[in-house]
Order: C-alpha cells, then structure tokens, then sequence
C-alpha cells in the first residue's frame, strides 16, 4: 500500500496469547523511514478496526439472544475497512453482480497493470493510475465495457476533484449516498458497501446485497425467528453494519465445514 508517499509492502500477523494478543508488523520496500512506520501504525488502525471499542455493542448483544448466539461464536471480531475509499469503490465496481472471487481476480490483474511494484507485489492503484490504462486495456484484464467505463470515470472525477473522497469522512451517510449515486455506474448497493467498508459506518447493512439478506434470513429461519430481515435490522440499526460482519465470517465458516451453522453448535476453537 501507499504509506508517506511510498509504496511499501505490509505484512501483519497476529502473536502472543488469544487472551492478550499483539500485531506484529513489518515493513519492506525502498523507503521505510520513522515516518512510514507512524503512517502504516494509523492506517492499519482504521484498516483493522485495531482500535475500535464494541463493548457497547456487547452489551447490547448480551441484551438479545438472537445477536448473542453471533457475538459469542466470534467474539473479538473487528470490522475491517479499505486502506481508501477509491480502493473501496473499485472493489464495489468489480464485484457487481459477480462472485467475490472474480471480482477480486480482476482487481488483482488491475493492481499488477497499474500500480506501482513493491518486489514482487503490486500497491492498489492511485487514481492517476488508473487513468493511464485505455478501456481496452481494461476490458482485456476482464472487466465489462460498462465497468471500465464506470471504473475511469470513477477515476477520473477522483483525480480532478469532482468526486471528492477526502472528504467523505466528515460527510453523513445521506449526503455520502447522494454523492456517490449520482455517478455512473454506481448505485445504492455500492453506496452502502462505501459507507461500510470505505468510512467503517457500522450502522449501515447494505439493504440491496442480497447474499447478505439470505445470510439473516437463513440465520433468523435456523433460530427459529418469524421476524423478516428488515423487522431484525431495524431493532438491530446502530449494529447494523457488525451484524453484516458476523454473519459474513457465518457463511465463511459455513463454506469452509460444508454444513450450514446453527445457533445451538459451539463455538469453533
């Protein structure tokens, strides 16, 4: 990733016991000076949710059967965030109506044909990155026309500030929304994958994705719930947003056993 200036590849792994864990980072590339060190301690903080505090949202899960059976299983669970909201919005773009999975190969062959080369890796390409590939040279790398077309003019209005991302922090999710959906290209699904991923919103459950909505609607069916999806978010509204995570890393644990997991099983190790 980027960090003071520089590409610099990043490498974090967790050490020490569950009860007390540390991150143990190192930094590799051409510059890595006291100053990136500090850069990559603030940007893995947001990217991690390092230091966000969900005791609140404990207690309130502790409060609601239902959210405690998804609290505990996967509890010290933090939502983690794009290293930037351009990162984010491409990530929303390639991932339209396509499994993650491709989605993520396309954007791995974007990083290799634009962004700067940290040995053998590839940081995620800037704005001014992107805008120098032609829409063929997008198109051969597996997007669709309509996607490179939205993907440059994305890029575009970032790199001469008619979108201006920086900016978004201090916005409210309306105003993100109103933003966002009047580009081309982009509408309220990936509005709200920005403001969750991009901007760590935790109040926002993409209303429009719908494997997430089947998630809570197999999670609600399996407790034995009647309530609808939209019944559960609205008393869940200020953790929406962790909510969508945990019944993320739900079906992640569901793919990986090749069973579906029910509230009644215990916790995995």
């Amino acid at each position: 990733m980027h960090l003071d200036g520089a590409p610099l590849e990043v490498a974090v792994t967790q050490v020490g016991a569950a009860s007390a864990p540390r991150l143990e980072v190192v930094l590799a590339g051409r510059h890595t000076a006291r100053s990136a060190e500090t850069a990559a301690g603030s940007t893995l903080a947001r990217l991690l949710g390092i230091d966000l505090d969900l005791s609140c949202f404990y207690r309130r899960a502790a409060r609601d059967p239902l959210l405690t059976e998804l609290a505990e299983r996967y509890r010290g669970l933090k939502p983690p965030r794009f290293p930037s909201v351009f990162e984010c919005l491409l990530n929303a773009v390639a991932c339209q109506q396509l499994s993650i999975a491709a989605g993520l190969t396309m954007l791995s062959r974007l990083a290799a044909a634009a962004g700067e080369p940290v040995g053998t890796l590839h940081a995620f390409p800037t704005p001014s990155d992107v805008l120098g590939l032609p829409p063929s040279a997008l198109r051969s790398l597996g997007f669709s026309e309509r996607k490179a077309e939205t993907i440059l003019g994305l890029a575009r209005a970032a790199a001469t500030g008619t979108l201006e991302l920086e900016t978004f922090e201090q916005l409210d999710d309306a105003a993100v929304v109103e933003a966002l959906v009047g580009q081309p290209g982009i509408g309220r699904w990936s509005a709200d994958y920005v403001l969750l991923r991009g901007l760590g919103r935790l109040n926002v459950f993409p209303q429009n994705d719908i494997g997430a909505l089947n998630g809570l609607r197999a999670y609600l069916i399996d407790s034995g719930r009647e309530e609808g999806t939209h019944e559960a978010l609205v008393r869940w509204a200020p953790d929406a947003g962790l909510v969508y995570f945990h019944l993320l890393l739900r079906s992640l644990e569901g793919q990986a056993t090749g069973s579906r997991i029910h509230a009644s099983e215990p916790e995995p190790a």
